[in-house]
């Protein structure tokens, strides 16, 4: 194992990466953030890394660079959905993190919690509504479940266009604020009080578990990436005996039920009766300075530098052997 290591240290060494960042996605300026920060990581760490903005340009880019390597950063749709992974697929490039039927299916939330239902994993009842236009009249569109709920978009992420409804009065602006952020479907999801527990999985194998606990009603973009002290992560949450395992078994259930590789989030929420519920997988989790996978990492002796690199060579490693079986 480490001679292979050895080798695969300096196949990356002699090769040049590519951090993909940016892009078409509201998330963009949280992926620069991403992107800027795994790319100073792997040059301390001596490998020859360029900056590319994954926009409409990216195939020019990745044409003009040479780059052998992609080390995505990318986040929310045009990026972690599948679509520049079927790119780099097609051009012949390695890259990072999860492939693209794997990426297509854990961006969308309500096909992830199909086969989450499927495999008998606790996720909470929702329903799914089709591609309401964003100026249409909200009251045309049928939600057959009781407030309270949480109403968001099915492909988007950061947070973003999501809304709590508590009363019936409320679902025309959620639903109007979901449809805006983003052109899919809406997903309406049974609201379940309690702790928001995160859990990173990286090649396979579950990190410490982090509570998030966010000073407003819950963990928005403002909360994540602009205002600074108003969420609380707490590393070794208090759990109940036997809880931390069970949520890191179901973390790593999730990521192989979906087929993930490389680095991924599965987050959670834990009722009050000790139960917990999956929401979501992140299948390229951020990377900024208040991120929850570093963080997790962190707990688990793997310092930020160390991180980058195992994504590097874990999950790009694992491409590149892929296409030796293939050829």
């Amino acid at each position: 194992m480490a001679e292979q290591q050895r080798h695969s240290g300096a196949y990356f060494k002699d090769r040049r990466i590519g951090v993909l960042q940016g892009g078409l996605s509201p998330e963009s300026d949280v992926s620069r953030r991403s992107g800027s920060a795994m790319a100073a990581a792997l040059q301390r760490l001596g490998y020859s890394v360029i900056a590319l903005e994954a926009d409409r340009s990216l195939v020019a880019a990745i044409e003009h660079s040479r780059i052998e390597i992609a080390m995505l950063a990318l986040h929310g749709p045009l990026g972690e959905d599948g679509t520049v992974q079927g790119l780099l697929e097609l051009v012949g490039i390695p890259y990072t993190g999860s492939g693209v039927l794997a990426s297509a299916v854990a961006m969308h939330k309500a096909l992830s919690k199909k086969i989450f239902v499927f495999h008998e994993l606790p996720t909470p009842a929702f329903q799914v509504l089709s591609r309401p236009d964003c100026d249409a009249e909200p009251a045309s569109v049928q939600v057959t479940m009781q407030p309270p709920f949480v109403v968001k978009p099915c492909e988007g992420g950061s947070s973003i266009g999501i809304s709590i409804v508590r009363e019936q009065a409320g679902i025309a602006e959620a639903l109007r604020a979901a449809a805006c952020a983003d052109s899919g479907d809406i997903l309406v999801e049974a609201y379940v009080g309690g702790r928001e527990i995160t859990v990173g999985v990286l090649n396979g194998r579950a990190l410490p578990a982090i509570e998030v606990s966010p000073d407003s009603d819950f963990y928005d973009y403002s909360a994540k990436y602009n205002s600074k002290g108003a969420t609380r992560y707490i590393e070794n949450p208090d759990l109940p005996s036997g809880l931390p395992e069970r949520l890191q078994g179901l973390a790593e259930t999730v990521y192989r039920v979906l087929g993930c590789s490389g680095a991924a989030r599965v987050d959670f929420i834990v009722n009050a009766e000790g139960q917990p519920f999956v929401l979501e997988i992140n299948t390229i989790p951020g990377m900024t300075e208040t991120s929850l996978l570093p963080m997790a990492a962190r707990q688990a002796g793997i310092s930020f530098d160390e991180l980058v690199e195992q994504i590097l060579h874990g999950a790009a490693l694992h491409k590149i052997s892929e296409r030796s079986r293939a050829i």
